[in-house]
Protein backbone atom coordinates (compact mmCIF):
# COMPACT_ATOMS: atom_id res chain seq x y z
CA UNK A 1 0.00 0.00 0.00
CA UNK A 2 3.31 2.09 0.58
CA UNK A 3 4.31 2.10 -2.48
CA UNK A 4 0.95 2.74 -4.43
CA UNK A 5 0.54 6.20 -2.02
CA UNK A 6 3.64 6.98 -3.12
CA UNK A 7 3.26 6.61 -6.86
CA UNK A 8 -0.24 8.48 -5.89
CA UNK A 9 1.83 11.67 -4.15
CA UNK A 10 3.71 11.46 -8.02
CA UNK A 11 0.99 11.24 -10.11
CA UNK A 12 -0.59 14.25 -7.63
CA UNK A 13 2.13 16.49 -8.14
CA UNK A 14 2.58 15.86 -12.02
CA UNK A 15 -0.94 16.57 -12.43
CA UNK A 16 -0.83 19.86 -10.68
CA UNK A 17 2.62 20.57 -12.66
CA UNK A 18 0.76 20.26 -15.57
CA UNK A 19 -2.20 22.77 -14.46
CA UNK A 20 0.22 25.49 -13.24
CA UNK A 21 0.67 25.87 -16.70
CA UNK A 22 -2.29 27.88 -16.66
CA UNK A 23 -4.00 27.98 -13.41
CA UNK A 24 -2.35 31.07 -10.87
CA UNK A 25 -3.38 28.81 -7.80
CA UNK A 26 -1.41 25.47 -9.13
CA UNK A 27 1.52 27.74 -10.20
CA UNK A 28 1.74 29.34 -6.57
CA UNK A 29 1.66 25.58 -5.62
CA UNK A 30 4.88 24.53 -7.12
CA UNK A 31 6.34 27.64 -7.24
CA UNK A 32 6.30 28.38 -3.60
CA UNK A 33 7.77 24.74 -2.87
CA UNK A 34 10.61 24.52 -5.09
CA UNK A 35 12.15 27.83 -4.30
CA UNK A 36 11.76 28.02 -0.51
CA UNK A 37 14.80 27.59 1.94
CA UNK A 38 13.82 26.12 5.51
CA UNK A 39 15.64 28.04 8.44
CA UNK A 40 17.46 25.47 10.82
CA UNK A 41 15.96 25.99 14.03
CA UNK A 42 15.95 24.19 17.55
CA UNK A 43 12.66 23.31 19.85
CA UNK A 44 10.03 24.62 17.79
CA UNK A 45 6.30 23.88 18.10
CA UNK A 46 5.50 22.91 14.29
CA UNK A 47 1.55 24.07 13.31
CA UNK A 48 0.09 22.82 9.92
CA UNK A 49 -2.84 23.70 8.11
CA UNK A 50 -4.45 22.94 5.01
CA UNK A 51 -5.34 26.09 4.02
CA UNK A 52 -6.94 29.30 5.25
CA UNK A 53 -9.90 28.27 6.90
CA UNK A 54 -7.82 25.44 9.26
CA UNK A 55 -5.64 28.52 9.77
CA UNK A 56 -8.75 30.47 11.44
CA UNK A 57 -9.98 27.60 13.14
CA UNK A 58 -6.64 26.23 14.66
CA UNK A 59 -5.48 30.11 15.55
CA UNK A 60 -7.00 30.05 18.87
CA UNK A 61 -4.72 27.29 19.96
CA UNK A 62 -1.90 28.83 18.00
CA UNK A 63 -2.46 31.66 19.96
CA UNK A 64 -2.04 29.80 22.56
CA UNK A 65 0.70 28.20 22.30
CA UNK A 66 2.85 31.13 21.28
CA UNK A 67 1.54 32.89 24.40
CA UNK A 68 2.39 29.83 26.81
CA UNK A 69 5.69 28.88 25.74
CA UNK A 70 7.90 32.47 24.13
CA UNK A 71 10.80 30.30 24.49
CA UNK A 72 9.96 28.04 21.20
CA UNK A 73 10.26 29.28 17.81
CA UNK A 74 6.37 28.77 16.14
CA UNK A 75 6.78 27.46 12.71
CA UNK A 76 3.43 27.08 10.34
CA UNK A 77 3.03 25.04 7.33
CA UNK A 78 0.19 24.96 4.73
CA UNK A 79 -0.66 22.39 2.11
CA UNK A 80 -2.60 25.38 0.03
CA UNK A 81 -1.85 29.18 -2.00
CA UNK A 82 -5.11 29.90 -0.41
CA UNK A 83 -3.70 29.61 3.27
CA UNK A 84 0.25 30.64 2.56
CA UNK A 85 -0.65 33.29 0.60
CA UNK A 86 -2.94 35.27 3.04
CA UNK A 87 -1.39 34.48 6.13
CA UNK A 88 3.25 33.72 5.06
CA UNK A 89 3.50 37.18 6.89
CA UNK A 90 1.63 36.53 9.97
CA UNK A 91 3.15 37.64 13.11
CA UNK A 92 1.63 34.58 14.85
CA UNK A 93 4.56 32.56 13.12
CA UNK A 94 8.16 32.88 13.70
CA UNK A 95 8.55 30.45 10.11
CA UNK A 96 6.04 30.16 7.70
CA UNK A 97 6.50 27.52 4.48
CA UNK A 98 4.50 25.65 1.90
CA UNK A 99 4.21 21.90 3.61
CA UNK A 100 6.81 19.80 1.14
CA UNK A 101 5.75 17.24 -1.17
CA UNK A 102 5.00 14.26 1.45
CA UNK A 103 8.43 12.26 -0.01
CA UNK A 104 9.93 10.18 2.69
CA UNK A 105 13.58 12.16 2.17
CA UNK A 106 11.50 15.74 2.20
CA UNK A 107 9.67 14.88 5.75
CA UNK A 108 13.04 13.91 7.27
CA UNK A 109 14.98 17.10 5.58
CA UNK A 110 12.01 19.03 6.92
CA UNK A 111 11.85 17.78 10.47
CA UNK A 112 15.48 17.37 10.95
CA UNK A 113 15.86 21.13 9.76
CA UNK A 114 13.06 22.55 12.28
CA UNK A 115 13.54 20.25 15.10
CA UNK A 116 9.79 20.49 16.56
CA UNK A 117 9.26 19.35 19.82
CA UNK A 118 5.51 19.30 18.98
CA UNK A 119 3.64 19.16 16.01
CA UNK A 120 -0.14 20.35 15.80
CA UNK A 121 -2.28 19.61 12.70
CA UNK A 122 -5.52 21.13 12.37
CA UNK A 123 -8.72 19.18 11.32
CA UNK A 124 -7.60 17.51 7.86
CA UNK A 125 -4.10 16.75 6.59
CA UNK A 126 -2.82 12.91 7.32
CA UNK A 127 0.65 13.14 5.26
CA UNK A 128 2.45 9.46 5.84
CA UNK A 129 5.65 10.41 5.46
CA UNK A 130 5.80 13.73 7.90
CA UNK A 131 3.56 11.25 10.21
CA UNK A 132 6.27 8.50 10.30
CA UNK A 133 8.87 10.84 10.52
CA UNK A 134 7.10 12.74 14.10
CA UNK A 135 6.35 8.98 15.34
CA UNK A 136 10.29 7.62 14.35
CA UNK A 137 11.90 10.78 16.33
CA UNK A 138 9.19 10.55 19.23
CA UNK A 139 7.78 13.97 18.66
CA UNK A 140 4.30 14.34 19.87
CA UNK A 141 1.71 14.80 17.15
CA UNK A 142 -1.72 15.94 17.99
CA UNK A 143 -4.45 16.61 15.89
CA UNK A 144 -7.39 19.36 17.02
CA UNK A 145 -10.82 19.78 16.03
CA UNK A 146 -10.84 16.29 14.39
CA UNK A 147 -13.87 15.29 12.91
CA UNK A 148 -14.41 11.75 10.87
CA UNK A 149 -17.04 10.22 9.11
CA UNK A 150 -18.06 6.52 8.24
CA UNK A 151 -16.92 7.00 4.95
CA UNK A 152 -13.41 8.05 4.99
CA UNK A 153 -10.45 5.86 3.35
CA UNK A 154 -9.54 5.31 7.25
CA UNK A 155 -12.83 3.03 8.09
CA UNK A 156 -12.70 1.03 4.48
CA UNK A 157 -11.40 -2.42 4.12
CA UNK A 158 -8.41 -0.49 1.77
CA UNK A 159 -7.37 1.98 4.93
CA UNK A 160 -4.77 -0.49 6.36
CA UNK A 161 -1.97 2.30 5.13
CA UNK A 162 -4.23 5.34 6.54
CA UNK A 163 -5.20 3.66 9.94
CA UNK A 164 -1.57 3.36 10.71
CA UNK A 165 -1.31 6.82 9.91
CA UNK A 166 -4.01 7.55 12.66
CA UNK A 167 -1.44 5.10 14.69
CA UNK A 168 1.01 6.97 14.51
CA UNK A 169 -0.97 10.49 16.33
CA UNK A 170 0.08 11.23 19.61
CA UNK A 171 -3.86 12.42 20.74
CA UNK A 172 -6.98 13.39 18.63
CA UNK A 173 -8.96 16.57 20.19
CA UNK A 174 -11.77 15.44 18.22
CA UNK A 175 -15.61 17.55 17.83
CA UNK A 176 -17.51 15.34 18.47
CA UNK A 177 -18.73 11.84 20.25
CA UNK A 178 -19.07 9.76 16.88
CA UNK A 179 -15.98 10.34 15.38
CA UNK A 180 -14.32 9.30 19.00
CA UNK A 181 -16.88 6.09 18.57
CA UNK A 182 -15.38 5.34 14.89
CA UNK A 183 -11.67 6.13 16.34
CA UNK A 184 -12.54 3.54 19.13
CA UNK A 185 -13.92 1.13 16.80
CA UNK A 186 -10.62 1.00 14.28
CA UNK A 187 -8.72 0.43 17.47
CA UNK A 188 -7.56 3.90 18.43
CA UNK A 189 -8.09 5.01 22.18
CA UNK A 190 -5.88 8.16 23.07
CA UNK A 191 -9.38 10.30 22.34
CA UNK A 192 -10.73 13.54 23.48
CA UNK A 193 -14.12 15.09 22.94
CA UNK A 194 -12.83 18.80 23.03
CA UNK A 195 -15.23 20.26 20.58
CA UNK A 196 -14.59 22.77 17.65
CA UNK A 197 -12.02 25.64 18.26
CA UNK A 198 -13.36 27.49 15.55
CA UNK A 199 -16.52 28.44 18.15
CA UNK A 200 -12.98 29.86 20.14
CA UNK A 201 -11.96 31.79 17.19
CA UNK A 202 -15.61 32.95 15.83
CA UNK A 203 -16.74 34.31 19.52
CA UNK A 204 -12.89 35.87 19.99
CA UNK A 205 -13.38 37.97 17.11
CA UNK A 206 -16.97 38.89 17.44
CA UNK A 207 -15.88 40.44 20.87
CA UNK A 208 -13.36 42.57 19.12
CA UNK A 209 -14.37 43.08 15.37
CA UNK A 210 -12.00 45.53 13.49
CA UNK A 211 -13.93 48.87 12.56
CA UNK A 212 -14.56 49.17 8.99
CA UNK A 213 -15.26 53.16 8.51
CA UNK A 214 -16.40 52.71 4.89
CA UNK A 215 -18.66 49.84 5.32
CA UNK A 216 -20.24 51.84 8.19
CA UNK A 217 -20.98 54.55 5.83
CA UNK A 218 -22.34 52.49 2.81
CA UNK A 219 -24.50 51.01 5.38
CA UNK A 220 -25.59 54.22 7.06
CA UNK A 221 -28.29 52.79 9.51
CA UNK A 222 -30.03 50.78 6.83
CA UNK A 223 -30.36 46.86 7.03
CA UNK A 224 -27.78 45.16 5.53
CA UNK A 225 -27.84 41.78 3.67
CA UNK A 226 -23.92 40.11 3.43
CA UNK A 227 -23.36 37.15 1.15
CA UNK A 228 -19.99 35.78 1.84
CA UNK A 229 -17.85 33.02 0.50
CA UNK A 230 -20.05 32.89 -2.53
CA UNK A 231 -19.30 31.23 -6.18
CA UNK A 232 -21.17 31.77 -9.34
CA UNK A 233 -24.36 29.46 -8.49
CA UNK A 234 -24.92 31.74 -5.41
CA UNK A 235 -23.84 35.17 -6.67
CA UNK A 236 -27.08 34.56 -9.60
CA UNK A 237 -29.16 34.32 -6.26
CA UNK A 238 -28.10 37.05 -4.36
CA UNK A 239 -28.24 39.17 -7.79
CA UNK A 240 -32.22 38.99 -8.63
CA UNK A 241 -32.46 39.23 -4.31
CA UNK A 242 -31.03 42.72 -5.08
CA UNK A 243 -33.31 43.72 -7.13
CA UNK A 244 -36.21 42.46 -5.19
CA UNK A 245 -35.15 44.75 -2.00
CA UNK A 246 -34.55 48.49 -2.80
CA UNK A 247 -34.63 49.30 0.82
CA UNK A 248 -32.13 47.01 2.02
CA UNK A 249 -28.04 47.46 1.46
CA UNK A 250 -26.21 44.17 -0.05
CA UNK A 251 -22.84 43.10 0.66
CA UNK A 252 -21.04 40.58 -1.58
CA UNK A 253 -18.11 38.92 -0.58
CA UNK A 254 -16.50 36.40 -3.54
CA UNK A 255 -14.73 33.56 -2.18
CA UNK A 256 -12.69 34.02 -5.69
CA UNK A 257 -11.82 37.66 -6.49
CA UNK A 258 -10.03 36.84 -9.71
CA UNK A 259 -10.65 40.10 -12.48
CA UNK A 260 -12.96 37.90 -14.58
CA UNK A 261 -14.88 36.50 -11.25
CA UNK A 262 -15.46 39.91 -9.85
CA UNK A 263 -16.26 41.32 -13.57
CA UNK A 264 -18.30 38.63 -14.00
CA UNK A 265 -20.35 39.79 -10.62
CA UNK A 266 -20.93 43.23 -11.35
CA UNK A 267 -21.83 42.15 -15.00
CA UNK A 268 -25.31 40.50 -13.09
CA UNK A 269 -26.04 43.51 -10.42
CA UNK A 270 -27.24 46.80 -11.19
CA UNK A 271 -24.31 48.58 -12.30
CA UNK A 272 -25.77 52.14 -10.98
CA UNK A 273 -25.86 51.17 -7.40
CA UNK A 274 -22.96 48.85 -7.54
CA UNK A 275 -19.67 49.37 -6.68
CA UNK A 276 -16.59 47.57 -5.41
CA UNK A 277 -14.30 47.91 -1.95
CA UNK A 278 -11.45 49.08 -4.36
CA UNK A 279 -13.35 52.15 -5.31
CA UNK A 280 -14.85 53.15 -2.17
CA UNK A 281 -13.91 56.73 -1.96
CA UNK A 282 -16.23 57.43 -4.76
CA UNK A 283 -18.72 55.93 -2.35
CA UNK A 284 -22.52 57.88 -3.02
CA UNK A 285 -25.73 58.03 -1.02
CA UNK A 286 -27.58 56.23 -3.78
CA UNK A 287 -25.14 53.21 -4.06
CA UNK A 288 -26.65 49.65 -2.42
CA UNK A 289 -24.45 46.92 -3.75
CA UNK A 290 -20.87 46.49 -2.50
CA UNK A 291 -19.01 43.95 -3.90
CA UNK A 292 -16.11 43.27 -1.99
CA UNK A 293 -12.62 42.79 -3.86
CA UNK A 294 -9.92 41.80 -1.98
CA UNK A 295 -9.43 39.24 0.64
CA UNK A 296 -9.12 39.40 4.48
CA UNK A 297 -12.10 41.26 5.60
CA UNK A 298 -15.34 38.79 5.98
CA UNK A 299 -14.86 37.86 9.88
CA UNK A 300 -14.83 41.89 10.08
CA UNK A 301 -18.14 42.77 7.45
CA UNK A 302 -20.75 40.61 9.21
CA UNK A 303 -20.97 42.96 12.12
CA UNK A 304 -22.45 45.39 9.82
CA UNK A 305 -25.71 42.75 8.79
CA UNK A 306 -28.68 42.04 9.95
CA UNK A 307 -28.55 38.96 7.52
CA UNK A 308 -26.15 36.92 6.31
CA UNK A 309 -25.66 33.99 3.30
CA UNK A 310 -23.05 31.50 3.18
CA UNK A 311 -21.92 30.71 -0.05
CA UNK A 312 -20.55 26.95 -1.39
CA UNK A 313 -24.10 25.03 -0.99
CA UNK A 314 -24.27 24.66 -4.42
CA UNK A 315 -21.31 23.45 -4.95
CA UNK A 316 -18.66 21.09 -2.81
CA UNK A 317 -20.39 22.58 0.19
CA UNK A 318 -21.32 25.74 2.74
CA UNK A 319 -17.93 27.63 3.94
CA UNK A 320 -18.05 28.88 7.13
CA UNK A 321 -21.05 29.54 8.72
CA UNK A 322 -20.08 30.33 12.17
CA UNK A 323 -18.12 33.73 11.95
CA UNK A 324 -21.55 35.54 10.73
CA UNK A 325 -23.73 33.25 13.12
CA UNK A 326 -20.88 34.83 16.24
CA UNK A 327 -22.06 38.03 15.62
CA UNK A 328 -26.05 37.24 16.10
CA UNK A 329 -27.75 37.09 12.89
CA UNK A 330 -29.93 34.04 10.63
CA UNK A 331 -27.35 32.36 8.29
CA UNK A 332 -29.00 31.12 4.55
CA UNK A 333 -27.30 28.59 2.52
CA UNK A 334 -27.28 25.98 -0.44
CA UNK A 335 -28.40 22.46 -0.04
CA UNK A 336 -24.73 20.99 0.62
CA UNK A 337 -24.50 21.12 4.01
CA UNK A 338 -25.27 18.15 5.83
CA UNK A 339 -21.20 17.56 6.38
CA UNK A 340 -20.93 20.20 8.52
CA UNK A 341 -22.59 20.09 12.07
CA UNK A 342 -22.60 23.03 13.01
CA UNK A 343 -25.17 23.93 9.87
CA UNK A 344 -27.23 21.11 10.94
CA UNK A 345 -27.20 22.38 14.47
CA UNK A 346 -28.35 26.10 13.59
CA UNK A 347 -31.20 24.24 10.85
CA UNK A 348 -32.95 22.94 13.71
CA UNK A 349 -32.37 25.81 15.58
CA UNK A 350 -34.34 27.99 13.21
CA UNK A 351 -31.25 30.00 12.94
CA UNK A 352 -30.24 28.47 9.61
CA UNK A 353 -31.83 28.06 6.52
CA UNK A 354 -31.27 26.30 3.63
CA UNK A 355 -32.53 26.83 0.10
CA UNK A 356 -32.04 24.92 -2.57
CA UNK A 357 -33.82 27.38 -5.62
CA UNK A 358 -34.38 31.49 -6.33
CA UNK A 359 -38.22 30.64 -5.03
CA UNK A 360 -37.13 29.11 -1.72
CA UNK A 361 -34.27 31.95 -1.23
CA UNK A 362 -37.04 34.36 -1.98
CA UNK A 363 -39.25 33.20 0.36
CA UNK A 364 -36.81 32.77 2.92
CA UNK A 365 -35.09 36.17 2.58
CA UNK A 366 -38.12 37.53 2.44
CA UNK A 367 -39.68 36.55 5.85
CA UNK A 368 -36.43 37.51 7.84
CA UNK A 369 -36.38 40.65 5.87
CA UNK A 370 -39.89 41.70 6.60
CA UNK A 371 -40.51 40.09 10.07
CA UNK A 372 -38.61 41.50 12.59
CA UNK A 373 -39.51 39.07 15.36
CA UNK A 374 -38.59 36.35 13.19
CA UNK A 375 -35.26 37.80 12.36
CA UNK A 376 -35.07 38.55 15.74
CA UNK A 377 -35.58 35.35 17.38
CA UNK A 378 -33.70 33.55 14.71
CA UNK A 379 -30.26 36.08 15.15
CA UNK A 380 -30.53 35.71 19.38
CA UNK A 381 -30.45 31.38 18.76
CA UNK A 382 -27.44 31.93 16.49
CA UNK A 383 -25.25 33.55 18.76
CA UNK A 384 -26.22 31.57 22.08
CA UNK A 385 -25.53 28.59 19.90
CA UNK A 386 -21.89 29.64 19.30
CA UNK A 387 -21.43 30.82 22.63
CA UNK A 388 -22.41 27.82 24.02
CA UNK A 389 -20.02 25.61 22.11
CA UNK A 390 -17.12 27.77 23.18
CA UNK A 391 -13.98 25.93 24.92
CA UNK A 392 -11.82 23.58 22.91
CA UNK A 393 -8.84 25.51 22.99
CA UNK A 394 -9.24 25.76 26.96
CA UNK A 395 -9.34 21.85 27.16
CA UNK A 396 -6.70 21.26 24.31
CA UNK A 397 -4.62 23.13 26.20
CA UNK A 398 -4.91 21.83 29.66
CA UNK A 399 -3.87 18.78 27.97
CA UNK A 400 -0.93 19.96 26.40
CA UNK A 401 0.62 21.58 29.64
CA UNK A 402 0.43 18.49 31.40
CA UNK A 403 2.76 16.64 28.92
CA UNK A 404 4.76 19.44 28.50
Amino acid sequence: MLVLYNIGITIYYTIVYVVSLYKNKAKLWIKGRSGQQVQQLKSSIWFHFASLGEFEQGRPVLEAVKNDYPQHPIVVTFFSPSGYEVRKNTPLADAVYYLPLDRAANAQKFISTINPVMAIFTKYEYWYHFFNQLHQQHVPLYIISGIFRPGQVFFKWYGGLHRKMLKMVTWFFVQDISSKHLLHDAGITNVTISGDTRFDRVWANAQQPKSLKYVAEFKNGQKLFIAGSTWPDDEKLIAALVTQHPDWKFIIAPHEIGEDKIAGLVNILPKETTIKFSEISHLTSHISCLIIDNIGMLSSLYQYADIAYIGGGFGAGIHNTLEAAAFGMPVIFGPKYDKFKEARDLVELKAGFSINSQEELDAVAGLLMNDETTRSTSAFDAKKYVKQHIGATGAIMKYIKEMH
